[in-house]
């Protein structure tokens, strides 16, 4: 409905309407890219307000607040902070590969790129390489439009001589889209495009034979896969994965390159938070030695000579940003005026087109000019030859100009030029300049004809034009290029010293670990109505098992529990452990060292001992014990080929097997040892009560109560059988077995 002249829309078709404009805008007038400079909008009129005061790289340099002052004024009426901030990037040199403003004074730093002075403060000029984009402007090169008040024209585009867009690439966030162009070298970009130029139907895969990869402002290594930076070229999405340098120098790791926009200062608190973690024990001392002779100089001292020095930088690149990963994401806006992502290929041969519209358009204004200033000098040649009547015809009429065009048959631009003329060029000297001038154009128009009518001459001069200006601001890659091995994280253990420890388990849960092994764990103090019940000795860089009675088992690093000073903690606040379940035995040992579980009901198998490591709170479902029995104590098996197995029944029976019979397993229920009829099992009446195992020339003790029996080498044959067998009973008097003990 209309009221008063005013329409009334839905709510939702104008706020739609409205942020679909501001998107809009956003995407092609802030955020993104254009192919043919390689600019967004603030960084064009920048460079362009930049040549307008006339600071090219051979003049006295101005103050910076001046250029944002006519940017904001004539062209980009927006923050002065955020346009200043787009200058400051395109002249700091470790941000942009090519700089675009040269800058003098606190431009900032590597550490802290926005540590850069006011603009009032600091000066600036364009560099030598800013020509690339301006030197062609005013040559018919580009479109123009009106500013923003409709007072000034500015350029749609600069007529960049050189594809920007690859060589210094840019980032940007829009609405629904971002972009994210990593820099490259010139002089392997240049030498793509002539390759493009010479045959249009090469692939991505030669182009990669030229730009082997992005080239940032930065020393440190690409370790990105040929593979993978071959996809993001044919693709355009995909990440990047730099890597600092480093060296060995009197033992120390001294850092000489860090990766794009990663600040020494926060690598170091990186490795300082590890420290004070107590998660790099093998690091001694961190320094910061950079400055301006070398730019970058972290060195990192190790405790000792015999720390693995390649080992604690891979932690190292895998923990802090020695290495890191961009992302690309080579969206631009085409010279469709539309953004979309494009691979390396399109890139190129896009911008080479746009190149060619311009080497055209440039070719045309020239040959206008030629043209229309060989029209004025057939003008003046006519006049010199008829210098009397010219003169006459002048002096003689009031309005001369339609006289000399009837008499002379000029055109109306002819006969204004001949009466331009000026008395002093009147001299007969002047006919042989209007010659000389008339030959020299004649030569340059068929020049300039024959590059329009000839697409391959004209391709010959982009060429040449392209290795010229490779030659002249081209320089050597500075991000090489290196195949290296993934970074690793250390596990704990490899960053803790390898102190004996003992760890002790009470018979409430409570656990602690006290250094050395000449500890008596009996003898500790235990809280009220607690007292011992486990214990195992290794070292402080181990993994702890704890057994619990349900046959799960887990695990934690032995640093981490409490001192022995005190009485340690509850096992409960480090697992989630059912409520019905008891922790009741403590191990230590070797990843690779192999132990023997079992449960009272005569069922058990061989486990490694790093497959009884867990990695959640909930532990690890290792052994599993039937309805109504438990896990016995797990013995260490230290060669399996020749260890025997020994269980004892809680009627007597004693059955001695080979350890290599059992099953060698993850996790389970195991094979059974000892045989136990069904039915005492159920009613409870006999179950295994120890289990022991028995290497070579070792003795057995049977203990029954407070009695105990060594059974010799030779004795010892009388109770080995077959796996599973019922076993023979034992004398009279140790038949009620509490335990087995090995010497």
């Amino acid at each position: 409905m209309d009221y008063d002249g005013i329409d009334s829309l839905p709510l939702e078709a104008y706020t739609e309407k409205a942020y679909l404009d501001y998107s809009m805008y956003v995407i092609l007038d802030r955020a993104l890219p254009h192919i043919g400079d390689g600019l967004k909008p603030v960084q064009r009129r920048i460079v362009y307000a930049m040549s307008e005061l006339g600071l090219s790289a051979k003049s006295k340099h101005k103050k910076s607040a001046r250029t944002v002052g006519d940017v904001l004024g004539k062209f980009h009426p927006h923050g002065d902070s955020a346009c200043y901030e787009a200058m400051v990037l395109m002249a700091q040199p470790f941000s942009y590969r090519y700089p675009l403003v040269d800058g003098q004074g606190n431009w900032g730093s590597q550490d802290d790129p926005k540590s850069f002075a006011a603009m009032r403060y600091t000066e600036s000029r364009l560099t030598p390489y800013a020509k690339v984009l301006l030197q062609e402007l005013g040559e018919g090169t580009v479109d123009w439009g009106a500013n923003f008040d409709g007072t000034l024209q500015e350029p749609s585009l600069l007529p960049a001589r050189l594809p920007n867009i690859l060589l210094n690439g840019g980032m940007g966030i829009a609405v629904g889209m971002a972009t994210d162009i990593p820099p490259h070298n010139l002089r392997e970009v240049v030498q793509a495009c002539i390759a493009l130029l010479k045959n249009p139907n090469l692939e991505t895969t030669d182009l990669t034979e030229y730009v082997i990869g992005p080239d940032y402002p930065t020393h440190a290594e690409i370790i990105t896969p040929h593979e993978d930076i071959l996809k993001i070229y044919e693709t355009g999405l995909g990440s990047l994965k730099m890597r600092a340098c480093w060296k060995r120098e009197q033992g120390d790791i001294i850092i000489t390159a860090l990766p794009y926009h990663v600040s020494g200062s926060k690598i170091l608190d990186q490795i300082a938070e590890q420290m004070r973690a107590k998660k790099l024990p093998m690091v001694d001392d961190l320094r910061d030695e950079s400055d301006h002779e070398c730019p970058t100089r972290l060195v990192i001292t190790p405790r000792s000579n015999r720390v693995d020095l390649e080992q604690l930088m891979s932690h190292l690149f895998a923990s802090t940003d020695l290495e890191k990963n961009y992302r690309v994401n080579m969206n631009v806006i085409g010279t469709n005026g539309r953004p979309s992502v494009k691979g390396l290929k399109a890139i190129l041969s896009e911008w080479l087109a746009y190149r060619r519209a311009t080497v055209i358009r440039r070719l045309e204004w020239r040959l206008d000019k030629v043209l229309q200033r060989l029209h004025i000098l057939d003008a003046l040649l006519i006049a010199f030859l008829n210098i009397d009547e010219v003169i006459a015809i002048v002096r003689e009429n009031d309005e001369p100009k339609p006289l000399l065009v009837q008499r002379f048959a000029l055109s109306d631009l002819q006969a204004e030029a001949i009466l331009d003329l000026k008395l002093r060029h009147l001299a007969r000297l002047e006919e042989i300049k209007i010659r000389s001038e008339q030959k020299a154009l004649a030569k340059e128009r068929d020049y300039l004809q024959a590059l329009l009518d000839s697409p391959v001459r004209l391709t010959t001069l982009i060429r040449k034009e392209l290795e010229a200006d490779a030659k002249t601001y081209g320089d050597d890659r500075q991000s090489p290029l290196v195949a290296r091995e993934a970074s690793h994280v250390l596990d704990e253990s490899a960053l803790v010293p390898a102190e004996p420890v003992t760890v002790v388990l009470s018979k409430m849960g409570w656990i602690r670990v006290a250094k050395g092994h000449e500890l008596d764990p009996v003898g500790l103090n235990y809280k009220q109505g607690d007292t011992y019940l486990s214990s195992a000795q290794g070292r402080s860089n181990q993994q702890v098992i704890l057994l619990g009675s349900t046959g799960r088992s887990y695990s934690l690093i032995a640093h981490s529990l409490p001192s022995a000073r005190g009485q340690g903690e509850p096992v409960t606040g480090r697992f989630s452990a059912p409520a019905n379940a008891r922790f009741d035995y403590v191990l230590m040992g070797m990843p690779k060292q192999y132990y023997l579980l079992s449960s009272n009901f005569g069922y058990g198998f061989i486990v490694q001992y790093q497959d009884m490591f867990s990695k959640t709170k909930g532990g690890k479902a290792t052994l599993t014990v039937p309805k109504g029995s438990r896990a016995l104590l797990p013995s260490l098996i230290e060669n399996i080929n020749t260890a025997q197995v020994v269980a004892a029944t809680s009627s007597g029976y004693l059955l001695i097997i080979d350890a290599s019979d059992l099953p060698q397993m993850a996790k389970g229920k195991g094979n059974k040892i000892i045989n136990i009829p069904v039915k005492s099992l159920k009613a409870g009446d006999e179950v295994v009560v120890a289990v022991a195992v028995l290497q070579a020339e070792q003795k057995l003790i049977v203990h029954s109560g407070k009695k105990f029996k060594t059974i010799q080498k030779n004795e010892l044959l009388e109770y080995v059988g077959e796996r599973g067998r019922r076993g023979k009973m034992l004398p009279r008097g140790y038949q009620s077995v509490t335990a087995l003990e090995v010497s």
